[in-house]
């Protein structure tokens, strides 16, 4: 984009984002087969929260529907969206190439291969851990294997990544192939393609407190990823530890990525194609990249995930299908545009 260009102050962006991100929220628990109002899911929400009284209450199953069904799904999706929009934002930035994301590393492979590791044997109450161990080791085996040629440059990174994520997914289909059964098979493959049906309260304190405590220092690392833009030679240069800096935010990425599969599968093309369009409207400063990407990624998968669970209506499609129906086109509409001298 040329020099010169006026863009919208921060301030001004991160409040268009927060309303558009509550307004997809409250619209989105209305959508379904039983139709609500806004005002209705407005008050059920204030209800649980004491903030209205008795005498402002929905009916019981109105209130049950949004309380315990839609809200839980409506707001993990926003988390998780928020979540992988951020973490493609920030994988983009430590190997400068704008491909990249958790997929395309292999980190959302390896937590699916250890979420489904727990699943098949039946102990979901620790998937979460070993999402993040899955992630955590396949973004190990990813930077291992892509240094051990010689330095770490963001092409090799890409190629390790993809060799990774096809090793966790011959782990993760070796797995179900050796001990699912039954039924099994259905709900696992579901969870694997990305879904968002399951989601209940803890899904939602696992999704947003991963968000709230880990995404919040990626936000503010923002001015150490501005450094990696020109190389890890140009970041040393102003006095940054790369190693430890590229590793430490990796591993947070690691965490984020293992939290979020853990709720939804693995889901695609959110970290991928979220951060490119958001930095259109932002520009490439992360301080001003981040936290508006991870508000568009939060309202775009909220989005996804109602179309994903009524336009077949009664049928449900996982969210990674949508996800990848509108990621592709626009995807190919970046690479036509040529989304930055990176791309070429």
């Amino acid at each position: 984009m040329a020099t010169g260009v006026r863009r919208l102050p921060l301030t001004v962006l991160v409040a268009v984002g927060v309303v558009a991100l509550v307004v997809t929220v409250l619209v989105a628990v209305t959508i379904g087969p039983a139709r609500l109002a806004v005002g209705e899911v407005a008050r059920s929400i204030g209800l649980h929260l004491h903030l209205v009284g008795q005498t402002d209450a929905v009916a019981p199953l109105h209130d049950a529907i949004v309380w315990e069904l839609r809200l839980p799904r409506v707001l993990t999706a926003a988390a998780v969206g928020a979540g992988l929009a951020l973490s493609g934002a920030v994988m983009q930035s430590l190997t400068r190439n704008p491909l990249a994301d958790p997929y395309l590393l292999g980190l959302s492979s390896g937590a699916s291969l250890g979420a489904v590791a727990v699943l098949v044997v039946g102990v979901a109450l620790v998937l979460p851990v070993a999402a993040f161990a899955g992630a955590l080791l396949a973004l190990v085996g990813t930077l291992t294997l892509a240094r051990a040629g010689g330095t770490l440059t963001p092409g090799r990174a890409v190629l390790a990544g993809l060799a990774v994520s096809q090793l966790a997914a011959a782990g993760t289909s070796f797995v179900i192939f050796w001990t699912a059964t039954g039924d099994s098979y259905r709900e696992i493959l579901a969870w694997l393609m990305g879904s968002l049906a399951g989601a209940t309260w803890r899904s939602v304190a696992i999704s947003a407190g991963a968000l709230l405590v880990v995404g919040t220092v990626l936000v503010v690392s923002g001015t150490r990823l501005d450094a990696f833009t020109f190389g890890d030679t140009s970041a040393a240069a102003l006095g940054l530890h790369v190693d430890r800096t590229r590793w430490t935010l990796m591993t947070l990425v690691a965490l984020l990525t293992g939290a979020m599969v853990a709720v939804s599968g693995a889901i695609g093309f959110v970290g991928l194609v979220l951060p490119h369009i958001v930095s259109a409207l932002t520009g490439p400063a992360h301080r001003r990249l981040l936290p508006v990407a991870a508000l568009a990624g939060g309202t775009f998968l909220v989005w996804a995930d109602t179309l994903a669970r009524t336009v077949f209506d009664p049928r449900e499609l996982p969210v990674g299908i949508v996800t990848a129906l509108i990621g592709v086109p626009v995807f190919a509409v970046l690479l036509r545009r040529g989304q930055g001298s990176a791309w070429s």
